[in-house]
């Protein structure tokens, strides 16, 4: 029994003696080693000369009107015989929002795609198209 007492206290004194130097370690903290300390290698953060505004004031905005949608007309489709309705024309790369010869291969090649059989040959479909 005496045996048991001995490394009951024998523990507690090792618990009391650890936590002591634990508690010695946190209150001898240098502020060396202080996480909120900035970083000596960034540049210091910026402050305001007096008298200025501290916000950024943004540039008025330029309203740019946009280019009405245009309908090419209809394409007649010679190996159908068939008048295929053309595909409006989306403002375009081009300047002034002009639609560019790459932007109507596109649409041609869309609309060929769309209306399937009804273009006959897909190939002469599109280079009609373009070429219109």
């Amino acid at each position: 029994m005496t045996g048991m007492k001995y490394r009951v206290i024998l523990t507690m004194m090792l618990c009391a003696l650890v936590l002591s130097s634990h508690a010695r370690a946190q209150s001898a903290d240098d502020d060396r080693y202080s996480i909120m300390r900035p970083e000596p290698w960034l540049p210091p953060k910026y402050h305001s000369p007096r008298g200025t505004p501290e916000r950024q004031v943004a540039p008025p905005r330029i309203h740019v009107p946009q280019r009405q949608v245009t309908t090419p007309p209809p394409m007649l489709v010679p190996q159908t015989g068939q008048v295929l309705p053309n595909m409006p024309v989306i403002n375009g790369a081009g300047p002034g929002g002009r639609e560019t010869s790459q932007d109507r291969a596109v649409r041609c090649a869309n609309q060929a795609g769309v209306y399937g059989a009804n273009a006959g040959n897909p190939s002469s479909y599109v280079n009609s198209c373009i070429n219109q």
